[in-house]
């Protein structure tokens, strides 16, 4: 069976809004990140990502705060998509929508969630099985609000928000 033929015509993730319910900065690493111990849910809203098949791997942006989206590897959806495609292998001809109503700086982890929705969104589509622990390794590399990000519920987060509980 061909798999594109088994691919479906879209896939949507949501990126929910992320808030800090505590957050404690418990030290400063040399690496520049700080060690953090925070309690963190998420919200009923956010933005939204849709996978769709495209010629070539393209962003596109609407929403109300579209206009402070980049379109180049500094949007973590862009860095999402192409180390998604680096580590399972495959292609990277794909169209990310992204609908941006969280504005840039909100503090609410918008674009964090944007880059997990990314990684859900074409692990779905390309159904390459990854599990949210994959994911979230895969996430941390990019920036450390990603991994909680990828879980996307009600989570105490240590570490540089890796620590995952």
């Amino acid at each position: 069976m061909d798999e594109d033929l088994d691919r479906p015509v879209a896939v949507t993730q949501s990126a929910p809004a992320k808030i800090n319910l505590t957050l404690h900065v418990t030290g400063r690493r040399a690496d520049g990140y700080h060690d953090l111990d925070t309690l963190a849910v998420f919200a009923g809203c956010g933005e939204r990502v849709v996978v769709e098949e495209a010629d070539d791997l393209l962003l596109q942006a609407e929403g109300p705060f579209s206009a402070s989206v980049p379109h180049d590897e500094t949007n973590l959806v862009i860095a999402a998509a192409r180390l998604f495609f680096l580590t399972a292998g495959i292609g990277s001809k794909i169209l990310l929508s992204l609908n941006k109503t969280i504005p840039a700086g909100a503090g609410l982890g918008g674009g964090s969630a944007d880059a997990a929705a990314t990684f859900r969104a074409l692990n779905q589509y390309f159904k390459t099985g990854f599990d949210d622990q994959t994911l979230a390794e895969l996430g941390g590399t990019l920036g450390a609000d990603i991994p909680m990000c990828v879980y996307g519920k009600a989570l105490r987060a240590r570490g540089i928000g890796d620590l995952i509980e």
